[in-house]
């Protein structure tokens, strides 16, 4: 019993021949079915396609009772049938009866059935059906078996989304996803508005023939492709896009030139070859295994690779097929918002932003690489938009509202009106902001306020002009080491540094040593599991315990200055012994440095992020230590109230503008004066203008923020009396208020603040 050596050419042969005929798609199932059931010599064929609202209803079958087609149905997760849909995986087994997902469908007659083998129906790293085979007697079906079931799925994935079943099934018919408006609820990755029509960031490339003719010949075909895409991918590390300093562009396109020379991953499609399918039909094979593989893996640093394998298969598809490369990155059309499954940072680096409005991703989250880019970039961007690519067209009218974490496909004209308003709106602001961006930022009652931007990665550094921030209060070089694909040499890492420097064109920068651990994990470091990451093995700690990769970090900064000014702060400090002993790593690459005849920077300042509460009882040992502080008010606030800051159950539970979280801010403040020590604040809660006005009411004269919030930050300090502010907060940081929110509004309501 089984496929002979020739079965799955012979198979494939067959249903090219059926799929040839001038029949109704019904008949042209029925007979497919019936042809894979003889080939396998299976007494059973059934196949299962995926249906609107997450269920799988069966569609042909050779053995079950006909009556049962388009009659029996099952959730996606529900019975052998819905486990192979919810998990992308097959099912090879003697006694299906006997498995605990196995459910009993009486209408099928399927009990007298034992063994049973089925596979996904994949396209685009989807399900979209599930193709079954069963007998009576218990057996496992062999490797050879399971190839020629996977390799036949591929074929009816063909058929089923050419849209040939919609004549099968009257709802299908009635379907109208891509002509009527939707309203999809994503996750918000970066805030903002954009209204325009959708550009498909990889539009499929459309498979024309399946099935081999000559294998030989089509090995040689893929030879051939991946030497020239092997040789594409050289050309783009080369090129002038990878000599920018930019690491967020070369360091990908390793990652992708060593998935290019992987030879796992040649030997897989070479076998997809041998099955009887074409090169091209290999490729997207190995594609579906490779992305429903990548989608189980509990790791997201692992998934993440899975992008970098896609951007691979898609590049050499479009080799094979001769199929032209997405419409040109730098040729958008106006107001061009990207859809996406997923896509890399350095992809969305390509586009041309003066064009690009908005970015709209079905997976993804807030600490993606692309996330982390959008946001840096400036433009609206959502992800976890679960099914987005199928409801929309390239050309398709589209809003994106990062704010809320809404999009809308095809709106209607009453809401792209109500959303055209509303960024009329913001531009209008937006001018207002940018003709301050020259003014200097003082109080009304003639304090001067430092205000500067956070930055990550070198496409944030334009911002520090173009905002008229004072400088960068934090650079996060953590997110360099996050988008490599292994540790950054020590090279690599100098570069980096001279072209931040290079481009903040003699602004300050102050750098963060790497914050890595919690939710920003590096894929090439082992780490620990551990129960609750955000205060375990993170930041600074890791650092001392792993002091090889400091001093590497500590020697490249030092190294890019090349004698100028340079201000290096670390993070996580929670006793003062570590600042210590972070300090004399510092003095060990010192004198490395000078031994070797290379320039200090001249000054060298060092600081320390004050994130931890232990910190604030020991400010008098602290500050003697440093020659500035910054305040975390991301984590400062998180840690004070023992409250997760991403659990959106406790999400306003505690406030930062609360009498406990600026007292603390105050105490740092007077302590750092008392020391004569500057002090800055570096967390997202200086972006707001209300929080910011609490800030400066507490005596902050230096606040770093996302570069978009420098213009209204600005816009309300000018219309601010610090002293008034002062007073008027003074008492009520000894209330027992919950928040001085309301207070605050109403302060800045009575006297004129601008918000």
């Amino acid at each position: 019993m089984g496929t002979s050596a020739l079965g799955p050419r012979v198979l494939l042969r067959r249903l090219r021949e059926v799929m040839a005929e001038p029949v109704t798609a019904q008949k042209r199932l029925d007979k497919i079915v019936q042809i894979i059931a003889a080939n396998m010599v299976a007494e059973v064929c059934s196949i299962y396609v995926m249906r609107p609202g997450d269920f799988l209803e069966l569609y042909a079958t050779e053995g079950l009772k006909r009556e049962a087609v388009h009659k029996s149905k099952l959730k996606a997760g529900e019975g052998l049938v819905g486990t192979i849909a919810k998990q992308a995986i097959g099912l090879n087994l003697s006694d299906a009866q006997q498995h605990p997902s196995f459910k009993y469908l009486p209408e099928t007659g399927e009990e007298i059935y034992h063994s049973f083998l089925g596979v996904p129906i994949m396209r685009g790293g989807a399900v979209i059906g599930v193709l079954v085979v069963q007998n009576r007697t218990r057996r496992h079906y062999t490797e050879e078996e399971e190839e020629a079931m996977q390799t036949t799925a591929m074929v009816l994935a063909e058929v089923i989304a050419a849209g040939e079943l919609r004549e099968v099934a009257s709802e299908v018919a009635a379907d109208v996803a891509h002509v009527r408006s939707h309203h999809l609820r994503g996750d918000s990755l970066a805030e903002g508005v954009a209204l325009g029509h959708a550009v498909l960031h990889e539009p499929r490339v459309v498979i024309q023939n399946l099935i081999a003719e000559n294998v030989p010949a089509e090995k040689r075909r893929l030879e051939d492709a991946v030497a020239q895409l092997r040789a594409h991918v050289d050309e783009l590390l080369d090129g002038s896009d990878a000599q920018r300093g930019a690491t967020e562009y070369s360091d990908v396109l390793e990652t992708i030139r060593m998935f290019a020379h992987d030879k796992g991953w040649m030997n897989r499609l070479r076998e997809a070859i041998d099955t009887g399918l074409t090169a091209e039909a290999a490729v997207e094979r190995v594609q579906n295994d490779n992305r429903a593989r990548m989608m189980r893996t509990p790791d997201p640093y692992l998934r993440e690779r899975m992008h970098d394998l896609d951007d691979l298969s898609n590049r050499l598809l479009r080799i094979l097929t001769g199929a032209i490369a997405t419409a040109s990155r730098t040729d958008l059309p106006q107001n061009a918002i990207v859809v996406a499954r997923n896509m890399g940072p350095a992809e969305l680096l390509d586009y041309d932003r003066s064009k690009l409005r908005g970015v709209v991703l079905e997976e993804g989250g807030r600490t993606s690489h692309v996330a982390i880019v959008a946001r840096a970039l400036g433009i609206p961007a959502i992800g976890q938009a679960e099914g987005l690519i199928d409801l929309v067209d390239t050309g398709s009218p589209i809003i994106v509202d990062g704010s809320t974490g809404e999009v809308f496909v095809r709106p209607s004209t009453d809401l792209q009106r109500s959303y055209a308003e509303k960024v009329r709106f913001y531009a209008r602001k937006q001018a207002q902001y940018a003709a301050l961006r020259d003014e200097p930022a003082i109080c009304k009652s003639g304090e001067r306020i430092e205000l500067n931007i956070n930055a990550g990665l070198i496409v944030d550094l334009p911002h520090v002009h173009d905002s008229g921030a004072d400088g960068v209060g934090l650079y996060r070089t953590e997110l360099q080491f996050m988008m490599a694909s292994r540790f950054p040499r020590l090279s690599q890492q100098i570069r980096h540094y001279e072209a931040i420097i290079e481009q903040a064109q003699g602004k300050p920068v102050t750098f963060r040593t790497l914050d890595i651990g919690a939710d920003k994990i590096l894929p090439y470091l082992r780490q620990p599991k551990e129960e609750n990451p955000a205060l375990g093995w993170r930041s600074i700690r890791m650092a001392l315990d792993r002091p090889a990769l400091l001093r590497l970090q500590l020697r490249a900064l030092m190294m890019a200055a090349e004698g100028q000014p340079m201000k290096i702060m670390f993070p996580m400090i929670a006793d003062i012994d570590e600042y210590r002993r972070a300090i004399e790593v510092v003095e060990i690459e010192k004198a490395h440095l000078l031994k070797r005849g290379h320039r200090l920077p001249a000054p060298l300042k060092l600081g320390a992020m004050i994130e931890i509460p232990s910190l604030l009882w020991q400010l008098d040992h602290l500050l003697p230590l440093v020659d500035f502080a910054s305040i975390g008010s991301n984590d400062l606030v998180q840690f004070l109230f023992a409250s997760d800051r991403g659990n959106p159950k406790l999400a306003g539970r505690y406030d930062p503008l609360s009498p406990a979280a600026l007292g603390a801010m105050r105490l740092i403040v007077e302590k750092a004066a008392e020391h004569g020590k500057p002090v800055t604040l570096c967390g997202e809660l200086g972006g707001r203008p209300l929080e910011a006005m609490g800030l400066i009411g507490v005596g902050l004269n230096s606040i770093s923020m996302v570069p978009s919030a420098i213009g209204p930050v600005k816009a309300m300090l000018r219309t601010l009396d610090r002293q008034k502010l002062w007073k008027f907060m003074e008492p009520l940081l000894k209330s027992p208020l919950h928040t001085l929110r309301p207070e605050l509004l109403e302060f800045a309501q009575r006297n004129g603040v601008v918000l």
